[in-house]
């Protein structure tokens, strides 16, 4: 008994450290048949104050209206640990979505150049001493009034294109180095609510798809998560190159498309970095390097799963039932007809009468218990 609940704590403590430590190099998302848009230019607002950390823009999915763009934003970040993007790879045809997590370190997002401190490579827009995270002002807009822990050290970024997407035709031709790939197997966190907030209300406003901003959205960055007011904006200076309508509608684009709307249609359609809902249709990894895939959640297959079970349980209780009805009844028994007798004769008459007989005495009362 003892040797079968370690066995099972051991087995639940390697499939938990799986889990956790590779969130980052297995969370594969939406997959598509047309690449994003180039990465709008735009300028970074200042940060709102001492340990937020800038995640940079990228082009998000919706299946009724395509791409639409998330804006910059600075968000306070949990201590100790650095923002690596999320980015669109090609392979296989697709181009896969890799969700952007949170670890001790910047890992691969695709050679992607983002912009202030993610120049593709790694993070110079600043580092954790202690509990306290110290501003690159080469290449972050910090202001000394707000934030004292500053310093400034040139950042070299080799990769000046505005390309939104690694690998493929047009796209950043990057793979992860050895040290990225050991970043990748780190512990890792999801990224916060309020990021998952943002997206979800940059979804919601229809200046943010590309089919309306053509690559140039008004909203190209915010000071905060979700504060899309026209004050706190920062609208981008130009598109990252000329914008190319899709051919195909969204839908048609979309590989493996989610089921039917079966509820909520907020929550199946929009790519969410937090809530992943892409990650429930299992969504193959193309790029080459991020070969594994979480196994999917399909909540309506589960529904289909119950409903053939409560019927299966149904058939098996009635099944039950009519097995004690028919033990509650005696069986039936079929018997022949006997064959008929003749009645017999009386008994001839004696002369003399019979002997008189006598009643037994009274005894006790045997009855039928009700």
């Amino acid at each position: 008994m003892n040797r079968s609940i370690i066995r099972w704590v051991m087995l639940g403590a390697v499939i938990l450290s799986f889990s956790v430590a590779s969130f980052g190099q297995i969370a594969v998302g939406i997959s598509v048949r047309v690449g994003p848009p180039p990465l709008p230019v735009y300028a970074q607002p200042i940060c709102p104050g001492p340990g937020y950390i800038w995640t940079p823009g990228y082009w998000a999915w919706d299946d009724d209206d395509g791409y639409y763009w998330v804006p910059g934003t600075w968000v306070v970040a949990p201590v100790g640990l650095l923002w690596t993007p999320g980015y669109w790879g090609w392979g296989g045809g697709f181009y896969v979505w890799h969700a952007g997590y949170w670890g001790p370190h910047v890992g691969f997002y695709g050679g992607i150049n983002y912009g202030f401190g993610y120049g593709g490579v790694g993070f110079g827009g600043g580092e954790w001493r202690g509990r306290s995270f110290y501003y690159n002002r080469s290449v972050t807009n910090v202001s000394v009034t707000n934030v004292t822990n500053v310093y400034n050290r040139t950042v070299v970024v080799n990769n000046r294109s505005t390309t939104s997407f690694n690998g493929g035709t047009g796209g950043v031709q990057v793979r992860p180095t050895h040290r990225e790939e050991e970043y990748g197997r780190e512990r890792h966190t999801a990224p916060l609510n309020v990021q998952s907030q943002h997206e979800r209300a940059a979804a919601g406003n229809r200046e943010n798809l590309a089919s309306q901003n053509h690559g140039r959205p008004a909203i190209a960055a915010t000071a905060l998560p979700g504060d899309f007011s026209r004050h706190a904006a920062v609208p981008a200076r130009a598109a990252g190159g000329e914008y190319h309508a899709p051919a195909m509608s969204p839908r048609a684009a979309r590989v493996n498309p989610p089921p039917a709307n079966r509820g909520n249609s907020n929550n199946v359609n929009r790519m969410s970095p937090g809530n992943n809902n892409a990650t429930n249709n299992k969504a193959r990894s193309n790029d080459g390097f991020r070969s594994f895939t979480p196994p999917a959640k399909n909540n309506a297959g589960n529904g289909r799963s119950n409903e053939n079970y409560n019927r299966n349980q149904g058939s098996t209780t009635n099944r039950g039932n009519q097995s004690r009805y028919n033990e509650s009844r005696p069986p039936q028994q079929h018997h022949e007809a006997a064959p008929l007798r003749q009645a017999p004769r009386p008994a001839p008459q004696r002369s003399s009468p019979p002997p008189q007989q006598h009643a037994p005495p009274p005894g006790p009362h045997h009855g039928k218990g009700f």
